[in-house]
C-alpha cells in the first residue's frame, strides 16, 4: 500500500506543478498566483496543497528548476544527435532552444522574468540553472576543440547570453520573423566560435 500512496503522491504533485505552468502567461509571473487558483486548476483542496509544498516560494522554486531542466536535457539530446549523425552543432542547437521556446512560452518567459525578479531566492535558482547551461556547453566546447576550460567558459557565456536575449525577442515574433531571428542568431553564434577559434590558434602560436 504505501508503494500505491507515494506513487499517487507524486502524481498529486506533478499534477500541482503542471497547474502552476498553466496559470503562467504574459500578463502573470510567479509573484501573481494564487494558491486556491493552482489548487482549483490541480483537482484538489487548497489545504492539501501544503502536503506536497511548504508554500509557494517552494513551488515556484520547483518551477524554475523543472523548467531548466527541461531544457537542458533538449539541448544535450540535442548535442548527442549531432555528435552521433553530424550536422551543424549551431544551427540544430539553436533551431532546437527556439522550438523550446514556441512550444512552452510560459516556462520561459518564467526564467527570463524571475532572473531580474524582486525575489533574491528566484534570481538565484534562474542564476544556477543559467550557470549549469553554461557549465555544460563548456565542457561540450573544451572537448571538441581542445582549448583551455577559461576560454571555453568565455565563450560559452557569450553564446549562451546570444542565445537567451535572442529567446526573449522570439516569443512576441511571428513565425516569419522568428526564422530570420534563428538566422541572425546561428550567424551572431558562428563568428563568435570563429573569433574564438582563431584566438586559440594565436595564443597557441604566441
Amino acid at each position: 500500500m504505501s508503494g500505491v500512496r507515494a506513487q499517487q503522491k507524486e502524481k498529486t504533485r506533478r499534477a500541482i506543478i503542471e497547474a502552476a505552468f498553466t496559470q503562467l502567461s504574459a500578463e502573470r509571473g510567479l509573484s501573481s498566483l494564487s494558491l486556491r487558483e493552482v489548487a482549483r486548476e490541480a483537482g484538489i483542496a487548497p489545504t492539501s496543497f501544503y502536503r506536497h509544498f511548504a508554500d509557494m516560494e517552494e513551488l515556484g522554486l520547483t518551477l524554475v528548476d523543472e523548467g531548466g531542466l527541461t531544457l537542458r536535457q533538449l539541448m544535450r539530446q540535442a548535442r548527442q544527435r549531432i555528435m552521433a549523425n553530424g550536422g551543424s552543432v549551431i544551427g540544430t542547437s539553436v533551431e532546437t532552444f527556439m522550438e523550446f521556446v514556441g512550444n512552452n512560452p510560459n516556462v520561459f518567459r518564467l526564467l527570463l522574468r524571475e532572473r531580474s525578479g524582486t525575489s533574491p531566492a528566484f534570481r538565484a535558482a534562474v542564476a544556477r540553472e543559467i550557470a549549469h547551461f553554461i557549465a555544460e556547453l563548456t565542457d561540450y566546447l573544451e572537448l571538441q576543440y581542445r582549448c583551455p576550460r577559461e576560454d571555453a567558459q568565455m565563450q560559452a557565456e557569450a553564446m549562451v547570453t546570444l542565445v537567451f536575449n535572442a529567446g526573449a525577442s522570439a516569443l512576441d515574433l511571428a513565425e516569419h520573423e522568428r526564422q530570420l531571428l534563428i538566422a541572425k542568431t546561428v550567424k551572431q553564434l558562428r563568428i563568435v566560435a570563429k573569433g574564438a577559434a582563431l584566438y586559440n590558434r594565436s595564443e597557441a602560436l604566441s
